[in-house]
């Protein structure tokens, strides 16, 4: 029946790390793109110098971090990508004014990496002269509509995942015997834990390092052992980060060879008075704190490369997000070294029902502080209580919480029949064999034949065979407290099983929340989106004054930028059938605002060049759908107006 349990939970252990890594890809970051020059969209007659992109927050670039592609898809950009000015936010490369020679639409394609350590990447276009169709790019990170190899996306994922599960076997695992039960550092199974978990973290600490260069290049899988890529990832903050949670590992090997040297003697729990332990004591309390140290340091590696170390409050979110890691290593770390223990029966080394006690007071004060830096945490990342539904983030969190909710459901059942052994623990301690039991066990055959003898001899004999009675008697009655226990222990035994399910289904989805961008990153970026949607507005109109003047029948192109409340400029360009440029007696254009019964606000246009009329100083007082009006006359008698809506921010 056991042994059928367990294979149950194995299976259901591994389908859930399935569903939820099988379809890990590229993460998301929270770095939005906020402007570029040239801008989106935008037409401008001479070539630029040099592109320049400005986010949200500081991004480290690599040397393709920005491409610029010419109307055939030759790149046009020089040298590397570097920080405008000096300033971290922002991403600029030089133009080949030379090779940038071609008019037409060029395609800028961009992948940095965000100062929480993902990659985001994005393309837009720009034309020289006029418009034409960009260029197709195949293969071009930030270009299409693909994020990134699935392949290596799953692989870098899965290897995030491994490390937050091996590093609460790591912590948990070894608190549990230093904090709770010292004796189960001479079970097999927990050693085997503790080493599973210091091996695990640092293989897929390793397995990260490897996969990261490309990972962030958005490449295949071919390239994970070139070393020009790992030396760039190695001056990365991530890369710093993982080389030093690399040594910390070292150092904790070190501290598993002298806390194995130090394995309780049997019986150390019952003599805690004893002079001889003292100095074992001492010992103990040095590996303690020795280890304390070693695991703030390896915790604090994951929350300076994520979420924590950018946005509000940094300092106290770092502090916070530690604090969090370190409590859900010592609760599920912890619960899995119970686990072992109760697979075990007490005879065999397994955990007695006071250890098990002390882990439950110590899970207690875990969960309170993860219920602490949890709710701060959920607020940073969040925004809004919209977000809880309208994200991604949102969604994961509220499954976290379903799932933790299931946890401390099992976990209360598990205290109960904690309590239920502890009873019979005390029980089976205090009890004395009753008379009435004594008086029901036969003297045996022998014992007349042995007082029949006479003296000291007969009386020793007696004497032995009562003793010999009582003992017996006492070992039935522990094996019937045992097997009143053992049903008792069964269940605690499943209802830790099922905690530790969801322990498994719970570091999954703080994977998934660690890629995915917080509700606050998504808030931000919506309204860039937003704002870039009610950016600068290029509309052409067909028009036909029906004349047979040359300009009587085209085209008319209008260029608004930055299409937002103050001042803007307003280009008209007009073209004949042909695709000309041509001049108009009289060109007029006006702007209304329906909504709030605004306008028409007339345009005084200055004449440029052919066909070209501007103004520089248009003023637009409100955000809203604008109606743009263009009036063309192409001689004394015939003119047409076209109108279309426009957006502005």
């Amino acid at each position: 029946m056991r042994n059928r349990f367990a294979r149950r939970t194995a299976a259901l252990l591994a389908l859930l790390v399935a569903l939820l890594l099988g379809g890990a890809g590229v993460a998301s970051a929270h770095a939005a793109l906020l402007s570029t020059d040239p801008a989106q969209g935008s037409v401008v007659a001479v070539p630029p110098t040099a592109v320049t992109l400005r986010f949200s927050e500081s991004v480290t670039l690599e040397p393709d971090a920005l491409r610029v592609f010419d109307p055939s898809g030759k790149r046009v950009d020089t040298g590397t990508a570097g920080h405008a000015g000096g300033d971290a936010s922002t991403a600029q490369v030089r133009i080949d004014g030379s090779a940038a020679a071609a008019q037409g639409t060029y395609t800028v394609a961009w992948r940095v990496i965000s100062a929480d350590t993902h990659p985001v990447a994005g393309a837009y276009t720009f034309s020289i002269g006029r418009t034409s169709p960009p260029a197709t790019l195949t293969g071009v990170a930030g270009v299409g509509a693909g994020s990134g190899p699935t392949a290596l996306g799953t692989l870098y994922g899965v290897s995030r995942a491994v490390q937050y599960g091996t590093v609460a076997l790591l912590i948990g695992s070894v608190a549990a015997v230093l904090l709770c039960w010292p004796g189960g550092l001479r079970l097999r199974g927990v050693q085997r834990l503790m080493v599973a978990g210091w091996a695990g973290l640092l293989l897929a600490t390793l397995a990260e390092l490897l996969l990261r260069g490309t990972y962030e290049a958005g490449t295949g899988l071919g390239r994970v052992f070139d070393l020009s890529l790992l030396r760039q990832v190695l001056g990365e903050k991530l890369g710093e980060l993982l080389a030093v949670r690399v040594l910390l590992l070292a150092g904790a090997g070190v501290f598993l060879a002298l806390l194995a040297g130090h394995a309780a003697p049997a019986g150390t729990e019952a003599a805690d008075e004893s002079g001889a332990l003292l100095v074992e004591r001492r010992r103990r309390i040095g590996l303690g704190v020795t280890g304390a140290l070693l695991a703030m340091a390896i915790a604090l590696t994951w929350p300076l490369g994520d979420h924590a170390s950018v946005g509000l409050q940094v300092p106290l979110a770092v502090t916070l997000d530690t604090v969090h890691i370190l409590a859900m290593s010592l609760w599920l770390g912890g619960l899995a070294t119970v686990l072992v223990g109760l697979r075990s029966a007490d005879r065999a080394g397994g955990i007695d029902v006071r250890a098990v006690g002390r882990f439950s007071t110590l899970a207690f004060w875990c969960v309170a502080a993860l219920t602490a830096t949890g709710v701060y945490q959920a607020w940073r990342g969040l925004g809004s209580w919209s977000a809880l539904t309208d994200t991604t983030y949102g969604r994961l969190l509220l499954v976290k919480i379903g799932a933790v909710v299931v946890i401390l459901a099992a976990a209360f059942i598990s205290r109960r029949w904690v309590a239920l052994l502890r009873t019979n623990a005390a029980e089976t301690e205090t009890s004395e064999v009753p008379d009435e039991v004594l008086a029901e066990v036969p003297v045996g055959a022998n014992s007349t034949a042995e007082q029949s003898d006479g003296g000291d001899s007969a009386h020793d004999t007696e004497r032995a065979a009562q003793l010999a009675r009582q003992a017996k008697a006492r070992a039935k009655a522990s094996e019937r407290k045992a097997r009143e226990a053992a049903p008792a222990r069964g269940m605690l035994l499943r209802s830790v099983s099922l905690e530790a399910v969801f322990a498994v289904l719970v570091l999954a989805l703080t994977t998934a929340l660690t890629n995915s961008p917080p509700g606050r990153a998504v808030a931000e970026q919506q309204a860039v989106a937003t704002a870039a949607s009610r950016g600068p507005v290029d509309v052409t109109l067909p028009y036909d004054t029906t004349g047979t003047t040359r300009g009587g029948k085209g085209k008319v192109t209008i260029d608004i930028d930055p299409a937002r409340t103050g001042q803007n400029s307003l280009h008209a360009y007009l073209y004949d059938s042909t695709g000309k440029p041509v001049d108009v007696p009289e060109i007029d254009i006006a702007l209304t605002l329906k909504s709030k019964n605004l306008g028409p606000l007339a345009v005084k246009l200055d004449h440029l060049d052919i066909g070209h009329y501007g103004a520089a100083d248009l003023e637009l007082p409100m955000p809203g759908e604008w109606t743009l009006a263009v009036t063309v006359r192409s001689d004394d008698i015939d003119e047409a107006t076209v109108t279309a809506q426009i957006a502005v921010g």
